[in-house]
């Protein structure tokens, strides 16, 4: 049966959602940071403690703090295996404290037929809870497979294409073959990045790594590479999934430089591209 296309405009009751030092380096941690220079690489980042060094929050940290999870079931039932990421993007009021709490309401902004699929999109806003001050935006895509063909709206297509030139950038980051298990702290505990025979039923030969934290090693890229690592001038990025990533997968990312605080970028792995359409603004 195809999900409920008239949930578009379901709004979740504000959520309230509470971080700390742990949380924020957990999460740093689960995206690779310190991974290449453990002693002295990004440790505002992956340390609390550290003499002479404040800690920060990487700026993709609002991807695993609020779900939605209420807005999202106004959908209907749909097998969680035949669900992927398929579009995401983040974008930053202001950089985010090393603990506090926010209220964030999530909308289903979209829901689109694509025949062998539904493409569920939806939208997170979040505020200081006691200042009322706009922390962050989100903005999701999922497609679920086997629930179109209800003969809807195809929605709309991105073609964000990389600039014919050689990249500005290129950032190379390792996975472990544990990524997944450790991404997974961070609250996405789907066993189709950590149980082999969910993953089988998905039909993949072994769990995959969350697309959310590929997301994350590609925002590190960006934050070092267009920011000088500085989490206040990050502002945004989007981007679209394009093709699953294996824990211990080498990532690449690619970034081209497009003027006044805008940047495009795509991340691959050996066996192709795995986010792409990417678009990143900076300070």
């Amino acid at each position: 049966m195809p999900i409920n296309a008239e949930a578009v405009g379901a709004t979740s009751a504000p959520e309230r959602v509470s971080w700390d030092s742990k949380d924020a380096l957990v999460y740093a941690l689960g995206v690779g940071a310190g991974a290449l220079d453990p002693a002295g690489s990004e440790l505002e980042f992956t340390t609390e403690n550290s003499s002479g060094v404040d800690q920060r929050v990487l700026p993709t940290f609002p991807v695993v703090l609020a779900r939605g999870g209420s807005a999202y079931r106004s959908i209907g039932q749909f097998n969680p295996a035949m669900l992927v990421h398929g579009e995401q993007s983040v974008r930053l009021h202001r950089s985010l404290p090393v603990e506090g709490t926010a209220l964030s309401v999530t909308t289903i902004t979209g829901i689109f037929d694509k025949g062998s699929g539904a493409v569920v999109v939806t939208e997170t806003t979040a505020s200081d809870e006691t200042s009322g001050e706009s922390l962050w935006t989100t903005s999701s895509s999922a497609f679920i497979r086997g629930e179109g063909g209800w003969g809807g709206d195809r929605g709309p297509s991105s073609n964000v294409a990389a600039p014919e030139k050689e990249p500005d950038h290129v950032v190379v980051y390792p996975t472990r073959t544990d990524q997944a298990l450790l991404y997974r702290l961070s609250g996405d505990r789907n066993p189709l990045h950590s149980d082999p025979k969910f993953a089988a039923m998905a039909g993949f030969d072994r769990p995959i790594l969350h697309g959310l934290c590929s997301f994350g090693f590609t925002g590190r890229a960006l934050l070092h590479s267009l920011c000088g690592s500085d989490p206040d001038r990050f502002v945004s990025m989007a981007a679209r999934f394009s093709k699953p990533v294996m824990p211990g997968d080498e990532l690449t990312v690619s970034i081209w430089e497009l003027g006044d605080g805008n940047a495009h970028f795509r991340t691959a792995t050996p066996a192709g591209i795995v986010i792409d359409a990417g678009q990143a603004t900076y300070r």
